[in-house]
């Protein structure tokens, strides 16, 4: 994929630490920090899907993980799944 790619990361509503269900970005600004990094742009764009977090590039998914899984806060550089999407979306077509 050539850098400056446009990236859709679609994010679902969870519980933090037994507050209501809603659509939070915490847990999204490490994987965010990661994309924009490399040059992508970046939509956030909310679903319905509980706990789900899914990075679409030219209309297909290329990345899907719950949403509890990424480190609260932060750059994204030690999480693991950051680094994970961020290859999913180097290699998207």
């Amino acid at each position: 994929m050539p850098k400056n790619a446009l990236v859709t990361l679609r994010y679902g509503p969870y519980s933090a630490v037994g507050l209501s269900v809603e659509h939070r970005t915490y847990r999204l600004e490490g994987l965010q920090a990661v994309l924009t990094k490399d040059g992508h742009d970046v939509i956030l764009e909310q679903i319905e899907d509980w706990n789900l977090v899914e990075l679409v590039v030219n209309e297909e998914i290329v990345f899907r993980c719950d949403i509890q899984d990424l480190e609260f806060g932060g750059d994204g550089k030690l999480d693991p799944l950051c680094e994970e999407a961020r290859i999913a979306v180097l290699n998207a077509f």
